[in-house]
């Protein structure tokens, strides 16, 4: 699936790089404000020996003139980066949500007839409204999270293994045991929620006859009949929807136990 949308953001290659660079921009001006609290430290502890002392700024007051000022623009150019990255994401993905929306509709109106006697109008409008859109999300919001998320572990990881190779090898220990759980926890939750959207479909499809057919139903007095399908569609689908929630939300529990210290 991963390979089948890299595939259809390849003719927007030129703004993918460019949101991609500006998500890693912005991330790195976000893990700037530690860096700069330890340099208004080391300014009161050292004073005309800090770091910005070494770079020709010796008064402390100046020194601290010169760290609020880059503070301010580290603020600035993190939050103008940020903007950039949001607007950049969401374009893409709604060009590569009209592309695969398009692409999807013609392949199905080019199927056989015999292709949709067993189809039912709700699954396939499932699969042309609720599919197309899960991947639209994931490259507006999910693709820039992976992204930072990986700036964060290369930044931080090489802070800490210039400063404390020992610490920070203590730190990635649980990252082999987090990676493979992420893959074990995606093929056991991935059944379940295919269950939901077939049964997204049922229901969706059931919705959409009995509002096209809404004169019938009232002519035959079948309100109270539908309202019973409708419910024990809905019930099936909450359930499945539980079983599927219920499997997700033990993932970050069960990783937070991986990764946290032990002492």
């Amino acid at each position: 699936m991963l390979s089948r949308l890299v595939k259809y953001a390849r003719p927007f290659r030129g703004r993918y790089r460019a949101a991609a660079a500006f998500s890693v921009t912005n991330k790195i001006f976000d893990l700037a404000p530690p860096l700069l609290i330890g340099m208004a430290v080391n300014i009161v502890v050292e004073r005309e020996h800090s770091l910005l002392a070494d770079w020709g700024v010796a008064d402390p007051f100046d020194q601290i003139l010169v760290l609020a000022a880059v503070t301010f623009l580290v603020w600035v150019l993190e939050s103008v980066f940020q903007y950039a990255a949001a607007i950049y994401w969401r374009n893409l993905a709604q060009s590569v949500q009209h592309a695969m929306r398009l692409d999807a509709y013609s392949h199905i109106q080019g199927l056989e007839l015999g292709y949709f006697e067993d189809k039912s109008t709700g699954g396939l409008m499932s699969i042309l409204n609720d599919d197309v859109n899960q991947l639209e999300r994931f490259l507006d919001g999910g693709a820039n999270e992976v992204l930072q998320v990986l700036t964060t572990v290369i930044v931080i990881g090489g802070i800490f293994f210039a400063l404390a190779p020992s610490v920070a090898l203590v730190a990635m220990a649980p990252m082999p045991f987090i990676l493979w759980g992420s893959f074990v926890f995606t093929r056991r939750v991935a059944p379940r929620y295919l269950s939901v959207r077939e049964q997204v479909g049922l229901l969706s499809g059931q919705l959409a006859n009995n509002l096209s057919g809404i004169a019938t139903i009232k002519s035959y007095t079948a309100e109270a009949h539908e309202v019973t399908r409708m419910r024990e569609l809905s019930d099936e689908y909450r359930e499945r929807n539980r079983l599927a929630i219920r499997l997700s939300s033990a993932f970050s529990p069960l990783i937070r136990m991986v990764g946290r210290d032990r002492r």
